[in-house]
């Protein structure tokens, strides 16, 4: 008995590494979307069948956007985020312009932050229990993405004291030419 204890607890314990591994070499290697000008704006609602979002996104962007996954904190898209200079953050779902990075900062979080949104009708908020407490999430107001979630009175230096946590997967970064 003690023999089948432990072979199980072998089987267990190799699903999970395996598992494990699998979700955090596809987190390891999710990049950012970086575009060199900026995507046309949607005029109006943009819907579309799971099929249709399965074709366009990655699977990591599927995940996060429509299923409203999140990605592992201070990953490979955030060492991005640090290191983009000016530009703007669209939706990668539909191409809504979110943010601005003269809004952002580093709140020490491990996500991307924001303190405003570049354009407040690109943006919506709803009640999020999904944690066992409540959080405002943020969804893009154009395809009903889901970005991440918005936390007021952390204290931070900024103007609105607001922290837009988002996961750099769903956005597309475009920078500024000089």
């Amino acid at each position: 008995m003690k023999f089948l204890s432990i072979a199980s607890l072998l089987t267990v314990g190799t699903v999970l590494f395996l598992f494990t591994t699998a979700n955090s070499q596809s987190i390891k290697n999710t990049t950012m979307d970086t575009q060199s000008k900026a995507p046309v704006q949607p005029q109006g609602t943009v819907t579309k069948t799971e099929q249709e979002w399965k074709e366009q996104l990655t699977p990591a962007q599927f995940r996060i956007a429509r299923k409203h996954g999140t990605e592992a904190p201070n990953d490979n898209v955030y060492k991005e985020f640090k290191q983009q200079g000016d530009g703007s953050y669209y939706c990668v779902c539909c191409g809504s312009h979110l943010f601005d990075s003269e809004t952002k900062f580093d709140s020490g979080s491990g996500w991307p932050s924001f303190y405003k949104p570049a354009n407040e009708k690109n943006i919506k908020t709803t009640d999020d229990f999904s944690a066992g407490l409540k959080r405002s999430e943020v969804l893009c107001n154009t395809c009903d993405a889901h970005l991440g979630h918005v936390f007021g009175g952390e204290g931070y230096n900024t103007p609105t004291d607001l922290r837009y946590c988002i996961n750099g997967t769903v956005l597309t970064f475009v920078g500024e030419t000089k």
